[in-house]
């Protein structure tokens, strides 16, 4: 196996292109469990962690630029503030050590459903930056990110540069289920951020489909019938959670059933929502 340590984005760009089978692996808590358990045994591993622009970020128009390995911790100390929901998605995640170097970009490239920052990705409207030597920087919306278990639209000779994510203009939250309190895999999880301005609700599904989902239907319902300037209508607030129920496309296996991560999800997106509500009713009022 072969280890390629660029120091700057260019030579990362190069040798993904000379090597296109080079897996990156940034704070390696996802890559160096696979490799530990005998599971990939890639050709070439490309170290990323010398790429000191990949660590930064920046608010710009529009949207905060969120380096591929700015940590879990950095978004937790720096940006809960335009991107709360991210923030508490990242509080969830292992341990302080896994924390201080894992990040949304190394979520992102795993693809898995099961990762904590898919659902608020999704629910803000994220658009992850992509780029290859020859072809230059792509977008990719989220929702179209992810194309199976573990599989997304990343071209072999692309690299994950950023991801744009739009500062809340209302409350957001995330919430998951999983086996103990902490360290722990999701069973599944849901999140939802309130679009005031827009008149509309995003949200985000995890660990209960092939891939991170988005519960349309209920975004849906929502954009008809919620009314903004009233408190939160019980029985809406049940039939949003229903249809983020119907969304979900879970499976059965060591973690959980897929009945009760049906559930799970439902009982999640009523509660996030109620959460939510109440912060923009008393920022209303304030």
């Amino acid at each position: 196996m072969d280890f390629l340590r660029p120091t700057t984005w260019a030579e990362a760009l190069a040798a993904k292109a000379d090597r296109p089978e080079a897996v990156p692996i940034q704070g390696g808590t996802d890559v160096m469990v696979e490799l530990n358990f005998d599971r990939r045994r890639p050709e070439a591993l490309l170290d990323l962690t010398r790429v000191a622009e990949l660590r930064e970020w920046e608010a710009l128009p529009g949207y905060c630029r969120v380096g591929a390995g700015v940590p879990y911790a950095t978004v937790i100390d720096e940006l809960s503030g335009p991107l709360p929901g991210l923030a508490q998605a990242s509080r969830t995640v292992g341990s302080p050590q896994i924390r201080n170097r894992g990040g949304v970009g190394g979520n992102l490239g795993a693809a898995s459903p099961a990762g904590d920052s898919h659902p608020p990705l999704l629910a803000a409207g994220a658009v992850v930056e992509v780029e290859s030597r020859d072809r230059g920087v792509r977008t990719v919306p989220a929702a179209e990110f992810y194309l199976g278990p573990k599989r997304s639209a990343l071209e072999p000779d692309e690299l994950i540069r950023a991801v744009r994510v739009p500062p809340a203009t209302g409350p957001q939250y995330f919430s998951k289920v999983g086996t103990r309190n902490a360290m722990v895999i999701a069973v599944c999880s849901f999140a939802v951020a309130l679009h005031p301005g827009e008149r509309r609700v995003g949200t985000g599904i995890g660990s209960a489909g092939p891939t991170p989902l988005r519960a349309l239907e209920a975004e849906d319902l929502l954009a008809r019938e919620l009314d903004w300037d009233a408190p939160l209508d019980p029985a809406l607030a049940r039939r949003f959670g229903e249809l983020a129920a119907r969304a979900a496309a879970p499976i059965d296996d060591v973690r959980g059933t897929a009945a009760y991560r049906v559930h799970a999800v439902g009982v999640l997106a009523r509660r996030t929502l109620t959460w939510a509500w109440n912060d923009h009713r008393e920022e209303r009022a304030a």
